[in-house]
């Protein structure tokens, strides 16, 4: 995978029809407060995109995944023109349960993938980057 300069990377946890997904703070001074996000973040370091995704899922819900889990990656551009990745992996049943909450937001929960593209607290681009894996793959979130 490219070290090239990124500015982070998302992951999407897809299991069964469910999607996992992170209520962020309530402030003022974050992005997209109060909104379902993802687990990701900002790159440290010269850490790879990929690092940098499973970090973050790490320290957010405490699930710590071997790279092979990632069955999707592409990468777009954030509002600055900086590149951005977007992975999807897959989780069973059974991880749901290992999930421990880290410190950064007000809580996660497992929606309907459907329910996480219509809901309007979902955050816009990360719907679009939800779709287009969705549009790639036979089946969608099955």
């Amino acid at each position: 995978m490219k070290t090239d300069p990124f500015d982070g990377a998302k992951l999407a946890l897809l299991t069964g029809r469910g999607l996992v997904s992170i209520l962020r703070d309530d402030v003022p001074h974050i992005s997209w407060p109060g909104h379902w996000d993802f687990p990701g973040g900002a790159r440290e370091g010269r850490e790879s995109p990929a690092d940098c995704a499973l970090r973050e899922t790490r320290e957010e819900l405490g699930l710590d995944l071997d790279p092979a889990r990632l069955v999707w990656q592409q990468v777009y551009r954030n509002g600055r023109g900086r590149p951005v990745w977007f992975f999807v992996a897959r989780l069973e049943a059974v991880e749901i349960a290992r999930i421990r909450f880290g410190d950064e937001g007000q809580g996660w929960a497992v929606m309907p993938v459907a329910d996480y593209l219509a809901h309007p607290m979902g955050i816009g681009q990360l719907k679009d980057r939800l779709s287009d894996y969705l549009a790639a793959r036979p089946g969608g979130a099955d």
